[in-house]
């Protein structure tokens, strides 16, 4: 998702990531790609500004006039306010600006960080230049083929941020890196999809072939046997699928798993994104989890957490008698014993497929992490 700003053209620009406490989930990039702040970047050069990046709260080489702090999702809102507080401080005569995806979706308690203004939407004109990848260090570029998604999920928020479809007919003059990491909240809605995937097949940097990953799970109801072969002629890896409903898209997403498979996936390089902790009960997950048990696939949980959730207190490690849902959102048809179940036998599945056991154990686990360890050090 691209942060999103508008300001008048002034001399020191700071764009700011907040110190969010980012897991690393990609198998591709280890890290959050700020890739709305390097297009503002480019924006801003372009139009005769000096720029610089600050990755949390951290003081900048040049006094800014003007300091431009992205959001993510709205339980982090603490982060946000929290680089407000600290640039007000050090700043007090630069202007603040918060856009992105909590300022996008509840501009009101945003304003109440203190900051100067709040940007709500989409930079129009940033979003149609290319990042700067020269702000940090990376050997992957992340890119969109398309800007929203016609599904509109109810517990989605991209229908707010991004409420239309725009997709792209071509992005062969905007890879610039052979490892490429799209963006798109549907990938394969685009109607030229095809043309894009001949484009990735075809395009060589240094003599080498890119390689690509979607950072969201593949539509199983687009993902067709020739669009599978063509993402695997395309270079992708590890590929995702979205199977956000019940039971009765079994059979879609065994379609869409089994086409992945045909082309030369192996199953266990395959995983299956799952929303828990919504209007779907413990069983019915469990029910899926078990699909994916016998497809031989993993499963990318994600739990889910209310549009307008301005806080997350959850703990994993949270003993005996667990959480409320005063600590963190628990949804009426779910409990904390249930959300942290399935959370285990998750792993536990993971565990299994990643290794092949035929049943996990934890002496299993313990080996195949010590195995693990010992070639990691064989390798170093």
């Amino acid at each position: 998702m691209s942060v999103c700003f508008v300001g008048v053209h002034v001399e020191n620009i700071l764009l700011v990531q907040p110190a969010f406490p980012i897991p690393c989930k990609s198998r591709n990039h280890k890290s959050y790609f700020p890739v709305g702040l390097l297009r503002l970047a480019t924006y801003y050069r372009h139009n005769g500004c000096k720029v610089e990046l600050a990755l949390g709260n951290r003081s900048p080489r040049r006094p800014p006039d003007q300091i431009l702090i992205t959001s993510l999702f709205t339980y982090w809102s603490s982060y946000v306010h929290g680089a407000v507080r600290f640039y007000k401080t050090q700043f007090p005569k630069a202007k603040v600006t918060v856009g992105g995806i909590y300022a996008t979706l509840m501009p009101d308690h945003c304003a109440t960080s203190g900051c100067d203004e709040v940007f709500v939407g989409l930079h129009e004109e940033s979003d149609k230049c290319l990042p700067d990848l020269r702000l940090i260090r990376t050997d992957y570029q992340v890119l969109h083929a398309s800007r929203g998604c016609p599904r509109k999920c109810r517990f989605c928020g991209v229908r707010l941020l991004e409420k239309d479809f725009v997709p792209k007919r071509s992005i062969l003059s905007e890879v610039k890196r052979r490892r490429l990491v799209f963006y798109d909240n549907n990938f394969l809605a685009n109607p030229y999809v095809g043309n894009i995937l001949s484009e990735l097949a075809t395009i060589r940097l240094g003599g080498k072939s890119v390689v690509c990953e979607s950072q969201s799970g593949f539509d199983a109801r687009l993902l067709t046997p020739d669009l599978a072969r063509m993402l695997k002629q395309a270079h992708f890896i590890y590929p995702r699928v979205a199977w956000d409903g019940g039971m009765a898209e079994e059979g879609t997403t065994d379609s869409a798993i089994r086409s992945l498979v045909n082309v030369g996936y192996r199953a266990r390089d395959i995983s299956v994104y799952m929303l828990y902790n919504h209007h779907r009960p413990f069983k019915v997950l469990s029910e899926k989890l078990r699909c994916c048990g016998r497809w031989g696939v993993q499963i990318s949980d994600c739990r889910y957490r209310p549009l307008n959730a301005v806080y997350d207190g959850y703990q994993p490690s949270a003993g005996k008698n667990g959480q409320s849902g005063e600590e963190y959102y628990v949804h009426p048809n779910w409990t904390d014993g249930e959300i942290r179940e399935f959370r285990r036998l998750v792993r536990r599945q993971n565990i299994c497929v990643r290794y092949g056991f035929g049943r996990y154990s934890l002496e299993k686990e313990n080996a195949a992490r010590r195995f693990r360890m010992a070639g990691r050090q064989q390798l170093a």
